[in-house]
């Protein structure tokens, strides 16, 4: 594909995303039709539908750029880092940067966009498709140092820690906190988290 194709795809591309993810929000996803989307990009539905598989991918895309990003981390540590060291270290730098994907961004549209993900059954299942993906991902990248059951069972806890702490940190912004007033919250608890990820958890 020359530049200039793959440009004019990626504007394509990104039209269709920008109109979807406005009417969603607007109008609430199961409000706003795919053909809805398909007029107001300028596209036709075959069109849409060759960028995006489902209406779903039409949200859920956003989050493309992160799908396998824990196996990554574990895969490119430096030596010596434990693994769990690495997606801890991670996951704080995320909390610093303000990654939408750690639930810790005020953005009016990224908490607009984060509620109508988790409001939106289809979504949802969606979502948690795309985390047993990524839990498959990391359990692989664990298995280079630890046995199948324990590299599946610690990638799963991984997974289901991210997505808790992500939930969280929306939910007091969403609540009206500002990112930066629940940073130190936000750190405190994925400090938390990863501690008893590695010693267990106390009741």
């Amino acid at each position: 594909m020359t530049g200039l194709r793959r440009l004019k795809r990626q504007r394509t591309h990104d039209a269709i995303s920008a109109a979807a993810i406005s009417l969603f929000l607007e109008r609430g996803f199961d409000e706003v039709s795919v053909a809805e989307v398909a007029a107001a990009a300028e596209v036709s539905k075959p069109t849409l539908f060759k960028y995006f598989a489902t209406k779903e991918d039409l949200v859920l895309h956003r989050i493309a750029d992160h799908r396998g990003e824990a196996a990554r981390v574990v895969r490119h540590r430096a030596p010596g880092v434990d693994p769990l060291a690495a997606l801890h270290a991670h996951f704080l730098d995320g909390l610093a940067r303000r990654d939408p994907v750690t639930g810790l961004n005020d953005d009016p549209e990224v908490i607009g966009y984060h509620r109508m993900v988790f409001s939106t059954p289809s979504l949802v299942a969606r979502l948690f498709h795309h985390m047993a993906a990524d839990e498959e991902a990391l359990a692989a990248s664990l298995g280079e140092d630890a046995d199948d059951l324990t590299a599946r069972l610690l990638a799963a806890q991984v997974i289901a820690v991210q997505r808790v702490l992500a939930r969280r940190n929306w939910a007091a912004l969403a609540e009206g906190m500002s990112a930066d007033d629940a940073h130190p919250s936000a750190v405190s608890a994925a400090d938390r988290a990863f501690t008893q990820l590695r010693d267990g958890v106390s009741t």
